[in-house]
């Protein structure tokens, strides 16, 4: 009987009174990939930086090869065969991929640098596991899968045996997230073993060859890919069935929010180009499009972060100039942004702070902040929508993804905002923190909301919108109505091609 290339032993960690990994095991045989699924806050990454050395354990241990790793030494589990790929890259944007895949790999004291060499190693793995990257760009210069290219090179060019993917496809396209996979399952055939932690199910099915299934803390299921449906996992993450709302037909109100041959200009180039679009009341207009297309733009226009160049604005009824932010917000237009860690929490910060973060004036007298009715507004939010993992004094970035979302969602909706621009609302998020957000989307429509959803995900875009435009190259498709849309239609759209059958209708 062969030894598991890893084996993670009875490992238990508690934060505080959080139990975030219970005598979890688990083993991985060379040459095999595992999903390491469960709903956010799981335990998950926790596990993973703990077999990376990131982590102490309270109790158990990882073995490598038959072999015990020191704890809490990463330097160890790199020498051991173990690289990790996190969900927040960790390269350095100022530097080349070269540059960032040879730091740390020399040195202090040696006389001269081994670039030649270097550059050799990282093009025979580039062409061994077929990532293609140039290894003189900038990493800040490049496209997010890219990035995620560069950062499994610098993984693989410290000969790691074993790879650790934490999220690999939460901030990529489903183009992009299919190449990624391929990718790994030759890596595989190939003799390299590998773990990634996944919520999605799909992903998980269709490159698994097993797949460990995590729930507050514990392991509490092992499958094989193909002994198991969709259905079953979605029910092991959250401990019952997951069913998604549906949408059901809506009588939409008036108008409330309208752009006439808007165009958005930076640095001399165009980044939104003669839009059109309309926003009722009752109603979700759909955003479709792959990434950069200009959905950021197009989000900030009515969250006043983005100032147009051309055309006409107007909020209900009446023309208006380039709205503030404060002004957005007085106007009672709420906001998901796309990045929930960057641009839509401060991660220090209390929940409390973060849920009146946007709305200062109304939680402040004479500059002074209320901290009584904010902690109290906050923890109507949390108790609202289900926000798990912390008190109203507790830390946001201690939040899970799905919880921190929830939280940003809560503040928003908990007043009934008149427009909700909402930006790839659900990604990152597992089934369960899916459905629960697609019903507040929903509700929201059906209170009187509207509502600009902004997504690359067709399936939430059909199952969520009355009306979808595609977004390419900074201009707006003609709409459908959701009775005209499928996925062919609007593949088609996505790709500037809006002749397709329904495509010209307004």
């Amino acid at each position: 009987m062969t030894v598991p290339v890893l084996e993670i032993s009875g490992v238990s960690k508690t934060f505080g009174t959080n139990h975030a990994n219970n005598n979890i095991s688990m083993s991985l045989e060379k040459g095999e990939i595992v999903a390491l699924l469960g709903e956010n806050g799981a335990g998950k990454t926790t596990l993973m930086n703990i077999l990376f050395g990131h982590y102490l354990p309270d109790t158990g241990k990882v073995l490598v090869d038959g072999q015990e790793l020191p704890p809490g030494k990463p330097r160890e589990a790199i020498r051991a065969g173990i690289g990790m790929v996190h969900q927040h890259f960790s390269l350095a944007p100022n530097l080349t991929v070269l540059e960032n895949v040879m730091t740390g790999t020399e040195p202090l004291w040696s006389l001269k640098s081994g670039v030649a060499t270097a550059r050799n190693k990282l093009r025979a793995i580039s062409e061994r596991f077929g990532l293609k990257v140039d290894a003189d760009a900038r990493v800040g210069d490049l496209a997010v899968g890219e990035r995620q290219r560069a950062e499994i090179l610098k993984a693989l060019y410290n000969d790691a045996r074993i790879l650790v993917l934490d999220e690999p496809t939460a901030v990529l396209t489903n183009i992009e997230a299919a190449r990624l996979f391929a990718t790994l399952k030759e890596m595989a055939r190939g003799g390299l073993s590998l773990i990634f932690i996944s919520h999605k199910l799909d992903e998980v099915m269709a490159t698994a060859d097993r797949i460990v299934v995590l729930r507050g803390g514990r392991k509490v299921a092992e499958r094989k890919a193909t002994e198991t449906s969709n259905a079953e996992l979605a029910e092991l993450m959250v401990g019952h069935r997951v069913k998604r709302p549906v949408r059901t037909p809506s009588v939409p109100g008036d108008i409330v929010f309208e752009a006439i041959d808007v165009t958005v200009r930076a640095g001399g180039v165009d980044r939104l180009k003669s839009v059109n679009f309309h926003l009722r009341a009752g109603e979700v207009l759909g955003i479709i499009g792959v990434s950069g297309n200009g959905q950021t733009v197009l989000s900030g226009l009515l969250s006043g972060m983005e100032r147009r160049s051309d055309g006409e604005m107007l909020l209900f009824g009446k023309t208006v100039d380039d709205l503030t932010v404060a002004e957005a917000v007085a106007a009672g237009i709420g906001r998901i942004p796309e990045d929930r860690n960057h641009e839509g929490a401060i991660g220090e910060m209390a929940i409390w702070e973060n849920a009146i973060l946007e709305r200062l004036p109304a939680f402040s007298r004479y500059g002074v902040v209320d901290r009584k009715a904010g902690q109290e507004f906050a923890r109507s939010v949390i108790e609202a929508f289900d926000v798990r993992g912390g008190t109203s004094t507790s830390r946001i970035r201690l939040l899970s993804g799905g919880n921190m979302q929830k939280l940003i969602l809560g503040r928003n909706l908990i007043n009934r905002p008149r427009i909700l621009v909402a930006a790839q609302p659900a990604r990152g998020l597992d089934e369960g923190a899916v459905a629960a957000v697609h019903e507040r989307i929903l509700q929201a429509r059906n209170q009187g909301t509207a509502i600009l959803l902004i997504s690359e995900d067709l399936d939430e875009v059909m199952a969520l919108a009355d009306r979808i435009q595609a977004i390419v190259g900074g201009r707006l498709s003609p709409s459908l109505t959701a009775d005209e849309a499928d996925a062919r239609t609007l593949g088609l759209m996505m790709a500037g091609d809006w002749k397709a059958e329904a495509g010209n209708a307004l």
